[in-house]
């Protein structure tokens, strides 16, 4: 199969992998009126991130690759920064939206990629992230009023 496909994936996993620590960062530390609503964001998009993780490891596999597996690795492969820890909570929002962006931008690479190598069920997963990718960016636009 397509090592370019394999790396590609394997970038999400890693992003991915980042994006799931700096959701509980943001989760467990976001305080401010906007408490409950953020906290409960954060760990629906944390969940939907272990099994976006999952999806596209075992696609890797399916693949015949190997998908990354330290965080390290991730950090280096990573297209989103971790949290600094220092964020208040519409930091954290604009932070996300910034994060789910570049999601977008990204799987939409990775699709063409996929299309390229002709593996269409890739594609598919690919889109069908990126189509909630979307939805989650359009929310915290409208939570900041962008």
């Amino acid at each position: 199969m397509s090592s370019e496909l394999i790396q590609s994936v394997n970038k999400q996993v890693a992003t991915w992998t980042v994006f799931y620590t700096k959701l509980h960062n943001y989760h467990w530390n976001v305080k401010g009126p906007h408490f409950f609503t953020l906290h409960e964001k954060f760990e629906e998009l944390y969940n939907e991130a272990a099994t976006v993780i999952d999806e596209f490891a075992e696609r890797i596999l399916a693949l015949e690759g190997k998908p990354v597996g330290t965080l390290k690795e991730c950090l280096e492969l990573s297209f989103i920064e971790e949290a600094t820890n220092q964020e208040n909570e519409e930091e954290m929002v604009r932070s996300l939206a910034g994060d789910l962006a570049k999601f977008v931008d990204e799987l939409q690479a990775s699709m063409e990629v996929a299309e390229k190598a002709d593996d269409e069920g890739t594609a598919d997963m690919l889109l069908g992230v990126k189509q909630s990718m979307k939805k989650h960016l359009w929310m915290f636009k409208a939570y900041l009023g962008s």
